[in-house]
């Protein structure tokens, strides 16, 4: 039996065992009629019946080194999508063959292929950048986010991703993001987060239903803030939006001060990830947020909420200085900030021009290019360290200035509703997804 036809087999039966626990979870219920739309006492049961069908099946009980082969040439066979999308149904089998998935297909950082959702909230690759493209629809306010699959962006439908709707408030603007095309509200099943700004449009949070590695500091503001629909009570709602990170527009009324500058602080991503042995802390094990009480330990009631607010502070006045704890004396960890890189003058074509490598090519005030701000100098003590550590000095700031001047998040217009997104490490899909959307929002006092 050839490969091709294992992965075939296994789709089918996969396919199969769905619709008959869909039948099951049916044949519960009151009545046919279509009046009787309540849960049936059965369905608990239903589904426990279809996750003994599915560890019964013959495909599970294959030996773990012929297994762990398959899965290997599966992977390695199967890089783009939607090819992909084998890799997936093999993981869906059962429990066995997600568990030997889980560690053979490795996260974006690594290998550089999204596979699973929970792929979009893990850092992008290092070596290289992920290149999607973002859809806009004005009619409904929404925006969708895909996976290119070719060079040719406008030729192609991608992979969706992500979906964004914006609903605009008396005093503030928020975009609700979901993976979920179909249904983008904060009651569905697919919300991952959110992005709010004020009313000039100046500044930007973006909030996670995850808890970050640094979850005690930035506790909720709006623990129980989020709606929850009549039809779906449960206990997985989660209640919780972490801010994760905030983005600012410097005040330039009519343009007077050139384009546009912009300034992002990751609370949720420390500085030291550029380092060359630095790693973003506290990735989700899973896109969505666990139950109540997983939420309710992840955050702490007595601790402060350090996100700048929506006040009147200055632009150099950002998040991105060490700040001293209060308690232990200690200094805190800096996080990450990314500034747009400054555009240059083009005589001929008089304009403001980056350097986007053919992936932008309509101009626009929206195109912008993220890398990380220089960090302000420590303060050495030349006398405690060794001839060694000085010389040793200048070769690796150098290395750590490249790593700074590499750009992290790009975007840009290709068409009237299309725009090109780029990104890598250390943001995730989600992240950069979010801070693109604040290009879209209107900015009275940017513009």
């Amino acid at each position: 039996m050839s490969f091709r036809s294992i992965v075939r087999d296994v789709r089918e039966s996969f396919g199969s065992l769905s619709r008959r626990g869909f039948e099951v979870r049916i044949s519960g219920l009151p009545g046919l009629s279509g009046h009787h739309r309540g849960k049936s006492v059965g369905s608990l049961s239903a589904l426990h019946d279809r996750a003994a069908i599915v560890d019964q099946n013959g495909w599970a009980g294959l030996p773990p080194e012929l297994l762990r082969d398959v899965m290997k040439r599966l992977e390695e066979g199967e890089s783009t999508w939607p090819s992909r999308k084998d890799v997936v149904a093999c993981a869906a089998a059962c429990k066995a063959w997600r568990e030997i998935c889980k560690d053979i297909v490795q996260s974006p950082e690594f290998c550089g292929k999204l596979t699973f959702p929970l792929s979009l909230k893990q850092p992008g690759p290092r070596d290289g950048l992920i290149q999607c493209f973002i859809k806009r629809d004005k009619s409904t306010l929404t925006y969708y986010l895909y996976l290119c699959l070719s060079p040719a962006v406008l030729s192609e439908n991608g992979k969706f991703l992500l979906a964004a709707k914006r609903n605009r408030r008396t005093t503030y603007t928020e975009y609700v993001i979901s993976v979920d095309s179909k249904n983008i509200s904060r009651s569905s099943n697919g919300y991952v987060g959110k992005m709010r700004s004020n009313f000039l449009g100046t500044k930007f949070i973006i909030y996670d239903t995850q808890p970050p590695y640094n979850a005690g500091s930035l506790a909720s503001c709006q623990r129980a803030s989020r709606r929850v629909s009549s039809r779906r009570v449960s206990p997985k709602v989660p209640t919780g939006s972490y801010p994760v990170a905030q983005v600012n527009y410097e005040l330039n009324v009519l343009g007077t001060r050139g384009p546009r500058r912009m300034q992002c602080t990751m609370h949720s991503i420390p500085a030291s990830a550029l380092e060359p042995e630095g790693v973003v802390p506290g990735q989700p094990k899973q896109l969505l947020p666990g139950p109540f009480d997983e939420s309710f330990r992840s955050t702490y009631p007595s601790s402060r909420f350090s996100i700048t607010d929506f006040s009147s502070s200055r632009f150099s006045e950002v998040s991105g200085v060490v700040q001293p704890d209060e308690e232990g004396g200690e200094a805190k960890e800096r996080p990450l900030v990314l500034c747009n890189k400054v555009p240059r003058w083009h005589e001929q074509l008089q304009c403001w021009c980056l350097n986007f490598r053919g992936r932008v090519t309509v101009a626009s005030v929206k195109n912008f290019q993220l890398t990380a701000a220089p960090q302000p100098a420590a303060m050495p003590s030349e006398s405690s360290q060794p001839p060694q550590q000085q010389q040793a000095q200048p070769s690796s700031s150098s290395s750590s200035s490249s790593d700074h001047e590499k750009v992290i998040l790009q975007f840009g217009k290709v068409t009237k509703d299309m725009f090109t997104m780029d990104y890598r490490y250390p943001l995730s899909a989600f992240q950069a997804f979010a801070i693109c959307l604040t290009s879209f929002d209107t900015k009275l006092a940017c513009e």
